[in-house]
């Protein structure tokens, strides 16, 4: 089974033992775990959307005990017109179930035994050949519930693929500035949540275009919040895609895990996993987009296709203080400008992306 992007931070625990915060996070999720076992929470599985080659397809999902909070949003997941309001917060008092053992069936015919992280996260990578296109994936959890999704399986010749960031980039959530990011994460509802000018139509004609491409929603953002993401997606009009998030909180060997490092981690995947495509990347000024992307390109020049870099508004950009030293450096780290369009909106990059040849 591949394991989750978790990732690393510049300053690394000695010793596991000295990690009180995971030591202490342990515990608590030990206590909730056991106390859902004691009460008989049902035991179900959220399925996302994974992809895949025609010789393996990557597995995406997350094993939980179904609490009253989360009860809520797991009924809703495959009902993306209703006009219930649920709020972010609901997704965090679910309780993962650790090292769950799951089954894996693919379009009724190929089976797997897989077992979930600690964290009750599926995301492993299996040998199996499939035509291409979209696909049916049951994972069945053992003692609990069955849950249906897709893989999107690439064609061996597909030369583009798209890849967004999601938060100040396909919605506006202001996530520099930690209070509103906590607000927008824990609070409100994706019916509050503001879709950024232009972008839906961007993703769709990019989807137009080029049916056959992968579609990725690259996020800082931690696996609970999936089910909040499918329904914004959704409603505001963006083709479906595979989401790739990660855990909030503490590891054995580091204090915090880097968001930007994740993002680096799971280009990095892709460009191995396929080599021959070259990314549409999508994503903003207001965190570490820049530096990522334009790292990216130039250890990965062969796989980019265009960069879109958003610049948040004035309003946005209060008490956000996004650096700006990449601007200065950038034309010494990328040494194919024609990668790099900024603009504010998705109307103005959909006519770059035109006048380039790519729309």
């Amino acid at each position: 089974m591949d394991t989750p992007n978790n990732q690393t931070t510049p300053k690394k625990i000695k010793n596991e033992a000295d990690n009180i915060a995971y030591r202490i996070g342990n515990k608590i999720h030990d206590w909730r775990e056991n106390r859902a076992r004691e009460k008989g929470l049902e035991r179900v599985v959220v399925a996302n959307q994974g992809y895949g080659s025609t010789s393996w397809v990557r597995v995406l999902g997350r094993a939980l005990y179904k609490t009253d909070g989360f009860e809520e949003i797991f009924d809703s997941i495959t009902q993306a017109s209703s006009t219930e309001t649920l709020r972010g917060w609901r997704s965090f008092t679910s309780i993962a179930i650790r090292h769950a053992a799951v089954k894996v069936i693919i379009d009724d015919q190929h089976e797997f035994t897989i077992t979930a992280d600690e964290g009750g996260v599926i995301d492993v990578k299996l040998a199996v050949n499939l035509e291409p296109g979209m696909h049916k994936v049951v994972l069945d959890l053992e003692d609990g519930d069955s849950s249906e999704t897709e893989v999107f399986v690439v064609p061996d010749d597909q030369k583009i693929g798209i890849l967004s960031d999601i938060d100040d980039t396909v919605m506006v959530t202001a996530l520099p500035r930690p209070m509103l990011a906590a607000w927008n994460s824990f609070v409100v509802d994706e019916h509050a949540r503001t879709p950024t000018p232009g972008m839906s139509v961007l993703m769709d004609r990019l989807h137009q275009k080029y049916p056959q491409a992968p579609i990725m929603y690259l996020s800082t953002g931690a696996w609970n919040i999936t089910p909040t993401l499918t329904r914004f997606l959704s409603r505001n009009g963006y083709p479906k895609g595979t989401f790739l998030l990660t855990d909030w909180g503490p590891t054995a060997d580091r204090w915090f895990r880097s968001g930007a490092q994740h993002k680096v981690n799971s280009l990095k995947r892709l460009a191995e996993e396929f080599p021959n495509i070259k990314w549409i990347l999508i994503g903003d000024d207001g965190q570490r987009d820049p530096d990522v992307y334009s790292g990216f390109a130039v250890r990965y020049p062969q796989n980019v296709a265009s960069i879109l870099i958003r610049n948040l508004t004035v309003g946005e950009s209060v008490l956000a203080n996004p650096t700006r030293v990449w601007a200065d450096n950038r034309s010494k780290q990328i040494t194919r400008e024609e990668f790099w369009n900024e603009a504010n909106d998705g109307t103005t990059f959909r006519h770059e992306l035109e006048k380039d040849g790519l729309l």
